[in-house]
């Protein structure tokens, strides 16, 4: 593989890291309703396991609420079940028959900050896996300068490129990072 290959291929590594925590993020509750709130939740159906985007339509027509309108009305209470279950949300669905309208409490002080710590922790993981990919693709051209496939001068050449990828991955995702924090922690 050449070098320009493996640098590539790092970039690519990063890009998806940046991008599987920026969807992390999405998760995250802000105090306003949004239907990726609910990404992740299973729900009982047809005796498997299945997310509720495969359930139902989900939607937010308030800041403050979200409607779950199931394909299949004799799923209504399944999906019910599987938000009222999900203890990380914290919220409590009503149905009236043909919807099911989940109330969104406004976040207090405290649960403001255990939501900024948890951003915190996905971006630390965000960081452990890229410095990974960074330790990878270095440990690649030593290899390539022992075995003289690559000279000194281009081995090191190719180890700041590495660095300034390095450094723009982690920009982009300490950046992503406050700017959810600030958003969580607007009233």
């Amino acid at each position: 593989m050449s070098p320009q290959q493996v640098l590539d291929e790092a970039k690519s590594k990063l890009k998806k890291i940046d991008s599987h925590f920026g969807e992390e993020l999405k998760k995250l509750r802000t105090g306003r309703a949004s239907a990726s709130m609910l990404d992740g939740v299973m729900a009982e159906a047809y005796g498997t396991p299945m997310p509720l985007n495969q359930l139902a339509t989900i939607t937010a027509p308030e800041a403050q609420l979200l409607q779950i309108t199931p394909f299949d009305p004799n799923n209504l209470q399944v999906i019910s079940a599987a938000i009222r279950d999900n203890q990380s949300l914290g919220l409590n669905p009503a149905d009236d028959g043909r919807v099911v309208r989940v109330p969104i409490p406004p976040l207090t002080e405290e649960r403001r900050r255990e939501i900024s710590k948890q951003v915190r922790a996905k971006l630390e993981d965000c960081l452990i896996k890229m410095r990974a990919v960074r330790h990878e693709t270095l440990n690649t051209f030593d290899q390539a300068k022992k075995d003289k496939d690559i000279s000194e001068d281009q081995a090191s050449r190719l180890a700041s490129q590495v660095e300034d990828l390095m450094n723009s991955a982690k920009q982009d995702a300490e950046a992503q990072a406050s700017k959810k924090e600030k958003e969580i922690m607007t009233v």
